[in-house]
């Protein structure tokens, strides 16, 4: 089964998409397999975090805004905007594509484990996210 998601991200930050991949895969009805998921973006990504302490999430934005500041002169593309070059890169350093197991009809994920987009952008987004359920 293949289904596409949107997701309506509110600015730069980790939001939290676990309800949404895991209704596909029940839709899927399917007891032992493989969900990939896949965003079909340049400016956003996508990664497996912490779901109990938001705290997590916000050190992480911290530490990532760090390593790959706006307005740093050696980037050239900025049509966008300061943050246009920095959410590629942030991108890249992280992930476009997900594999989580799936196990009695429900991803197999660990006890503080959620699935989260990360939009490396500053302005609201609509992002696709792809969810593909083998089995």
């Amino acid at each position: 089964m293949l289904r596409k998601i949107s997701i309506r991200t509110p600015g730069q930050g980790l939001h939290e998409i676990t309800d949404q991949v895991a209704a596909v895969v029940r839709q899927a009805a399917v007891r032992e397999g493989l969900c990939t998921v896949f965003i079909q973006h340049t400016s956003a990504s996508l990664t497996i975090q912490e779901n109990a302490d938001p705290s997590a999430r916000h050190d992480l934005e911290n530490w990532l805004n760090r390593l790959v500041p706006e307005g740093d002169r050696i980037y050239t593309h900025t049509f966008e905007g300061p943050d246009d070059m920095p959410s590629h890169i942030k991108a890249i350093l992280t992930n476009c594509s997900l594999s989580i197991p799936v196990m009695d009809g429900e991803l197999a994920l660990g006890t503080w484990q959620g699935i989260y987009l990360w939009e490396h952008r500053r302005a609201p987004h609509s992002r696709s996210v792809l969810v593909h359920v083998a089995g």
